[in-house]
């Protein structure tokens, strides 16, 4: 079942780590369907957050974090990795959840079942400019669905952001949630 509006109409600390074990659907213009379970995201909470987008106040990179949760906000970076966040919290209140990891069966011709690094998985989803502003409550092409996995199965690591260091304090907020599978 695909989540709606209310699961990412909350505030970000609490909707990242509930997306653990989610599943992200993209679906291609060929009609090929990758169905992934998200293992890593990191939380980024509005202007006052030094390490987030919104810390300079509303541009045109960064408008859609303002609108309705739920909506897609994609960037480049090094010109050549589409980042994917996902619009949470209340419209006006700039919030977004970067997807890091992902795990799941893909096609044999792409190496490898994990992938860790929110470029991997830019580059695993084909994501490009169009995807900016997106609705996963409604998109055709991308959403996120419950998991049916048990919490039991995986233990939630909390830690650190990555590559927000110029943000001082605020690399240090252990907003990165990451899932291991028990053993």
């Amino acid at each position: 079942m695909r989540l709606g509006r209310d699961f990412f109409a909350r505030d970000v600390l609490r909707v990242a780590p509930d997306l653990l074990g989610k599943v992200l659907v993209r679906r291609f213009e060929d009609g090929r369907e990758l169905k992934l379970a998200i293992t890593e995201v990191e939380a980024y909470r509005g202007v006052g957050d030094q390490a987030c987008h919104a810390r300079f106040g509303k541009t045109g990179r960064n408008k859609v974090m303002w609108e309705r949760a739920g909506l897609v906000y994609v960037y480049l970076i090094y010109g050549m990795y589409w980042m994917l966040n996902l619009v949470t919290g209340k419209e006006g209140e700039p919030q977004a959840v970067l997807i890091r990891g992902l795990k799941g069966v893909v096609p044999k011709s792409i190496e490898g079942s994990r992938w860790d690094g929110p470029g991997k998985v830019g580059k695993l989803l084909e994501l490009d400019k169009s995807f900016y502003g997106e609705d996963v409550t409604t998109s055709c092409r991308l959403w996120v669905e419950e998991d049916n996995v048990k919490e039991d199965f995986f233990h939630i690591m909390v830690m650190e952001r990555v590559g927000v260091e110029y943000a001082g304090e605020w690399a240090r907020k252990k907003w990165r949630w990451k899932m291991k599978v028990q053993n």
